[in-house]
C-alpha cells in the first residue's frame, strides 16, 4: 500500500474542531449550513438520481451505493444520505468531530462508518466509491489540485463526484466574510480566507486536470428576504456547486 500524501491544513481543521460540538444546533456557528441544507441535498439527490437512474419517490433509493462524505463534520449531509438507502462513509480531519457525528447518528438510529482519515489515505487503501460528496471542503485544502486528484482516485470508473465551494471576486467578500463572519456573526472571524476561494472556471480547471469530465454547474443563492436558499442556473456569483464524472 502506497504512503498518503496530505493535503490538509492543520490551521483549518483547528478552525473547526474548536465549533465541534455546535454541529447540530440550527442557531448555532453553523447556522448557515443548516439553512442551506434542503438546497444541498435537493441538488445532491437528484444529480445521484440522474446518474444512476434511481427513483427518489421509493423508499431507499440509493441502496446498493457506496458514498462518502468528505469533510463530513456532524453528519449534516451523511445523516440524510443514509435515510436514503446509500452505505456511507463519513469521513473528516478534524478528530474532535467524529465522535459527535457517532453519537447523532447512534441516537437517529442510523449505521454509518465515521473516521478520522484523510481523502488521500483512503485513496493510498484503494478505497473506491459510487458518489464522493465533496462538499466546501476544497477551499479549505493546502493543495486544492493535489486533493481533487485523490478524489479522482476515490471514484470508480462511472462513479460521481459533487463539489460545492465558494467563488472569489469582491461579492464573495462582501457577501462569505464581511457578511457571515462580521456583520451576521454566522460564523467565527477567520473561518474563510478569501484568497482560497475557488472560481468555477478554475474548479473546472483542477477538475479536468484530474482526469473527471465536469456535467453540470449551479449556483446557491440566499435570499435575505425569504430567508431561504434555492439553485440558480447562472448566479454563480458566491456559492456554487459542480458535478462530476469519472470516465468509465
Amino acid at each position: 500500500m502506497q504512503t498518503a500524501q496530505t493535503t490538509v491544513d492543520p490551521s483549518e481543521v483547528a478552525k473547526f474542531e474548536a465549533m465541534a460540538a455546535e454541529w447540530w444546533d440550527p442557531k448555532g456557528k453553523f447556522k448557515p449550513l443548516h439553512l442551506m441544507n434542503p438546497c444541498r441535498l435537493d441538488y445532491i439527490t437528484r444529480q445521484i438520481a440522474g446518474q444512476y437512474g434511481r427513483d427518489l419517490t421509493q423508499p431507499e433509493p440509493f441502496k446498493g451505493l457506496r458514498l462518502l462524505d468528505i469533510g463530513c463534520g456532524g453528519g449534516l449531509l451523511s445523516e440524510p444520505m443514509a435515510r436514503l438507502g446509500a452505505t456511507v462513509i463519513g469521513a473528516d480531519a478534524a478528530p474532535r468531530n467524529i465522535p459527535v457525528a457517532q453519537i447523532h447518528a447512534e441516537q437517529s438510529g442510523l449505521q454509518i462508518d465515521y473516521r478520522n482519515i484523510t481523502a488521500e489515505e483512503l485513496a493510498a487503501a484503494g478505497e473506491q466509491f459510487d458518489v464522493v460528496l465533496n462538499m466546501e471542503v476544497v477551499e479549505h485544502v493546502a493543495d486544492p489540485q493535489a486533493y481533487i486528484t485523490a478524489c479522482h482516485d476515490l471514484l470508480k470508473p462511472g462513479a460521481l463526484m459533487i463539489c460545492s465551494t465558494i467563488n472569489r471576486n469582491p461579492k464573495s467578500f462582501a457577501v462569505a466574510i464581511v457578511g457571515a463572519e462580521y456583520v451576521m456573526r454566522w460564523l467565527p472571524k477567520g473561518t474563510h480566507e478569501w484568497h482560497k476561494f475557488i472560481t468555477p472556471d478554475e474548479l473546472y480547471g483542477l477538475i479536468t486536470t484530474a482526469g473527471l469530465t465536469p456535467v453540470d454547474r449551479k449556483g446557491f443563492v440566499f435570499n435575505p428576504i425569504s430567508w431561504q436558499w434555492s439553485i440558480s442556473d447562472r448566479d454563480l456569483s458566491v456559492n456554487y456547486v459542480t458535478a462530476s464524472t469519472r470516465p468509465a
